[in-house]
């Protein structure tokens, strides 16, 4: 029998009631052991593990098998798939360039081989990649083995990540949405950082991505002019709450970086959980899953080196239910 959104919208519906609440960080911000923590995310219907790392691996993979086996098309899920690639592309290039191990660090599930990867990296031949990565991949490669810059590296494969994330996106309103204010944002982050550093010319060009609302050569040129003019012209820049998230950038980076998350998750919880028909309750409950992922393992690794619960708060962002 052939899948149906509205099948897997009402077995979604039925998952969301699961997801962890605020109240649940709460209790978990007075535990004072990992075993603690274990014992309580076992209540709460986690896999077994030995570890709060082991448990959420195992619950990410429980994750993706039920979304695989409700999905009636998991091609629509190719954009949050392509952002585990390009990790590993980047963790392998440095890994194989540098000579460092880095097979713990791989993410999954990926749409490309990460064997693939290793091995057009060896051979210096990129021809095997999906075409939209060919030319950004060998320019990468190019730009750490004769610059030894990884941040300049990076840029090359994560623009053009970006501007893939926005063509496919092009299938879905709220994906649209949700990576055309991602790419906005990444931009800013990068802009802020370029214009208090020595950066060149080739590294904007490198790094920085079209998308929806963001005047890239306005940006470009207010870099060069320097950190004050920057600023002051993303301040008068009224798409996406941009002032605002300046502002706490030149605060503190760790409160952009959350407000740009929780700006992302009342997104989809907007578009996602109140939907009834098409794939968005599906991105919802995979973005729920992911953001309880990551605050599940900053309140553990909080917890492990004896941090305050303040300052563990301080890191968490919303909840999705």
């Amino acid at each position: 029998m052939s899948l149906s959104y509205e099948f897997s919208i009402g077995s979604v519906r039925a998952r969301e009631k699961y997801l962890l609440s605020a109240s649940d960080y709460e209790q978990m911000l007075a535990m004072k052991s990992e075993g603690e923590i274990i014992a309580f995310l076992k209540d709460k219907g986690y896999p077994e593990g030995s570890s709060v790392e082991e448990m959420l691996n195992s619950k990410k993979e429980q994750m993706w098998n039920y979304i695989q086996s409700v999905a009636p098309d998991m091609e629509i899920f190719e954009p949050f798939y392509l952002q585990n690639d390009i990790h590993n592309f980047k963790t392998i290039l440095k890994g194989v360039m540098f000579k460092k191990k880095y097979e713990d660090l791989l993410l999954t599930p990926s749409a490309i081989s990460t064997e693939l990867i290793r091995k057009c990296i060896e051979n210096r031949n990129f021809e095997q990649l999906p075409e939209w990565l060919r030319e950004p991949a060998a320019k990468s490669y190019e730009l750490l083995a004769h610059t030894k810059d990884a941040r300049l590296s990076d840029g090359a494969v994560d623009r053009a990540l970006m501007e893939r994330l926005i063509l496919l996106s092009k299938k879905s309103l709220f994906l649209s949405k949700y990576f055309n204010t991602l790419a906005f944002y990444a931009n800013i982050k990068t802009a802020l950082r370029a214009s208090r550093t020595k950066t060149t010319m080739e590294f904007l060009d490198t790094a920085l991505c079209d998308c929806e609302d963001f005047n890239r050569d306005k940006t470009v040129k207010m870099i060069m002019a320097g950190s004050e003019r920057l600023i002051k012209y993303l301040e008068s820049v009224s798409a996406y709450d941009c002032r605002q998230a300046v502002k706490l950038y030149e605060d503190k980076a760790v409160s952009f970086e959350k407000f740009v998350d929780n700006r992302l998750l009342r997104l989809a919880k907007g578009m996602c959980r109140l939907a009834n028909e098409g794939p968005e309750p599906l991105f919802g409950y995979y973005i729920g899953c992911e953001y309880e992922r990551r605050a599940v393992n900053i309140i553990a690794s909080g917890v492990k080196t004896a941090t305050s619960s303040d300052n563990i708060r301080e890191r968490l962002r919303e909840t999705y239910g």
